[in-house]
């Protein structure tokens, strides 16, 4: 918004959830979570709960995350400080005398993309179909493993917006099932991700694959297309990546099969696909613009892949703040009292920007605090 006061509004809205007080304040859950969990690495024997997690991990130990963290944090503040002089500038230009705040950034970042590469992001949309960039999901997977995916429609899911999807091998032969639920809605939970409603694996009589992406695409107007954002698009492929992992798994032992793997691997193939979206070969083939159907002029593409790594030192500082978060919480032998005071001491020992907030504060860390999986582990993103 051009209007700062709503830019703060929103800003302040979003980075506080969770922290509002009553039923929906997650403080003290977060405690009570860090307590425990600081109590079971005693009771097994360990100096922390990080180093009970990472114990059977590629990293091993909290030292090693942090030699994969550390030097990654120094050279990021020094990207996001020289980012930062540019961005103040632009504001000043416009007039504004405000002390920068990070209501502010991504403002001035798209205006600052827009000067340095004579393009917007929303002129990208109209080239990323949801069904088309489904196609090249599909089309790269078929390319590399030899897999193909045919539609099947009347099959009766969780809810009319899910697709059901036969996966068969290069002879034809079955391979399982891939389902998808691509749109928002009020019963679903934030965010995307994949998971495996039956695994493959071969013990016994074996069992085939059913694989299934979740996401949160606006859903149109009956009659629309639906449109993704760079952003969307790039999820999107990044969850397939998870999906195939399921999908191409060839074990004998269900407990190893598809992403029952190391935690620190498990972002791997998904974090590799995902890169398929900016082949220009894939982009030529399967962007087409929604209206015309012809594919993504050459000088825009060659904007959007020059642009892919602008803004790297914003997006670097918010996602390892959390990440080194994350593992202060749990290389801890005792569990912080009050978090939140723990969470701005710590920020502050990293000298962490007050112009950019972590990726995922501390009372809406779902990786972190909704389970699991990823606590002393959110480092596996890098």
């Amino acid at each position: 918004s051009e209007r700062r006061d709503l830019r703060e509004i929103a800003f302040r809205a979003f980075t506080m959830r969770g922290q509002n007080g009553g039923a929906t304040d997650n403080t003290n859950v977060v405690r009570d979570m860090l307590r425990l969990r600081a109590e079971k690495a005693k009771l097994l024997g360990y100096a922390s709960f990080a180093a009970l997690k990472l114990d059977d991990t590629m990293a091993k130990t909290p030292k090693a995350v942090h030699a994969l963290l550390d030097p990654v944090w120094e050279k990021a503040l020094e990207k996001a400080a020289s980012d930062q002089i540019e961005l103040q500038r632009l504001a000043t230009a416009a007039g504004s005398n405000e002390k920068f705040a990070a209501w502010d950034w991504r403002f001035y970042q798209e205006k600052l993309r827009a000067e340095k590469f004579a393009f917007d992001e929303a002129e990208l949309k109209p080239y990323l179909q949801l069904d088309r960039i489904i196609d090249a999901c599909f089309d790269v997977a078929t390319r590399l493993f030899g897999i193909t995916f045919e539609e099947k429609k009347g099959i009766a899911a969780w809810h009319p917006d899910a697709r059901v999807f036969v996966v068969k091998n290069a002879d034809g032969s079955e391979r399982g099932l891939f389902l998808a639920d691509y749109f928002a809605r009020p019963s679903k939970r934030s965010g995307a991700w994949m998971s495996a409603l039956q695994s493959g694996y071969r013990l016994g009589h074996g069992a085939s694959p059913v694989i299934y992406n979740i996401m949160n695409f606006a859903k149109p107007p009956v009659g629309e297309p639906a449109l993704l954002s760079v952003d969307e698009a790039k999820t999107l492929f990044h969850e397939f990546g998870h999906a195939l992992h399921g999908m191409l798994t060839d074990v004998t032992w269900p407990s190893v099969s598809g992403t029952s793997v190391s935690r620190d691997f498990v972002e791997l193939p998904s974090q590799l696909y995902e890169h398929w979206l900016t082949v220009p070969a894939v982009l030529e083939k399967h962007a087409l613009h929604v209206k015309t159907g012809k594919p993504m002029p050459k000088a825009l593409l060659d904007k959007m892949l020059a642009a892919r790594t602008f803004g790297a030192g914003f997006a670097t500082v918010e996602f390892t703040a959390s990440a080194l978060m994350d593992m202060a919480y749990h290389a801890r032998a005792e569990a912080p009292e009050a978090p939140l005071r723990f969470e701005a001491e710590t920020l502050a020992e990293l000298h962490m920007p007050d112009t950019i907030a972590m990726r995922h504060r501390t009372p809406h860390f779902g990786h972190v605090f909704s389970g699991e999986g990823y606590s002393a582990g959110y480092y596996s993103y890098m």
